[in-house]
């Protein structure tokens, strides 16, 4: 019975039994608001889309999480446990100082023909940055992505004066019927947006001194694009991604084309880290 029926009497046992049940309810309700405080502060404080981005991090299987020293042979089998952010990781400083006294040259062309120029830094969901002499940073999508993208059907620019969030969308194209978001390598405020399709460019005001310890330079570029390569194959096979090889094995200007129109979603999905 219930309090509400004319037959009920409270008794101890019934004070007991009400007792644990509100307090169960009154702890449950205590648990909800602190966690909608929380994401209401989080979102505030713009870390939404960091935290939605490492949780995703760790769905990724442990090959698609090399660590940047892995990909140049300092570190061989070592996985990433940072979400790719180098400025987390306690071991990052001393790979840098070995690394700096065998330092070399960089060519711009990578494996397959592909363009990534030595000015710029390159994020592993294949955005790049070129820090520009006013102190002001371009962001844009590398040589592979912009092949992967091929003809873009729309481009959607972020608004000058809006914030960039690192690892949240910079750029939002659609490509083969399906959006892709490409992620931002750094935070910071859009002045504004240049260039058509795939070679879009935004250019950012960095928020406070820019750190790119996170991102990908020198030697460890063509080793890194390498691996995508490896990766675009393993989710195409052998089969599509043959043809996108021109002679001489150079990839085709427009990969995209060749992803078979039911596997654009997950590829282009997996490739830019959209997860």
């Amino acid at each position: 019975m219930f309090p509400w029926s004319p037959e009920f009497v409270w008794d101890a046992g019934h004070l007991a039994f009400f007792g644990a049940f509100y307090s169960v309810l009154a702890a449950i309700a205590a648990v909800l608001g602190l966690g909608l405080r929380r994401a209401v502060a989080d979102a505030r404080a713009g870390r939404a889309h960091r935290i939605a981005w490492h949780a995703a991090f760790e769905e990724l299987p442990a090959r698609d999480r090399a660590c940047r020293h892995q990909l140049t042979g300092e570190a061989p089998g070592r996985v990433c446990d940072n979400a790719f952010d180098c400025r987390r990781c306690a071991a990052h400083p001393s790979f840098e100082a070995l690394r700096a006294t065998h330092a070399s040259a960089v060519p711009a062309t990578g494996p397959a023909g592909l363009h990534l120029p030595g000015d710029r830094l390159y994020h592993r969901g294949h955005a790049f940055v070129r820090p520009e002499p006013d102190g002001t940073v371009t962001v844009g999508l590398d040589d592979l992505a912009r092949r992967l993208v091929g003809e873009a059907e729309v481009v959607e620019r972020p608004r000058p004066g809006m914030c960039l969030e690192e690892d949240a969308p910079a750029l939002r194209l659609r490509a083969q019927g399906r959006e892709v978001r490409v992620l931002s390598p750094v935070r910071g405020v859009v002045i504004g947006t240049s260039g058509e399709g795939a070679a879009v460019t935004v250019r950012v005001d960095p928020e406070g001194p820019l750190d790119t310890r996170h991102l990908l330079d020198g030697d460890e570029v063509g080793a890194w694009a390498m691996r995508e390569i490896e990766r675009l194959q393993a989710l195409l096979g052998p089969r599509e991604l043959g043809p996108a090889l021109a002679d001489g094995g150079e990839l085709l200007p427009d990969l995209g084309a060749v992803i078979p129109r039911e596997r654009v979603d997950g590829v282009l999905g997996e490739m830019f880290l959209d997860l």
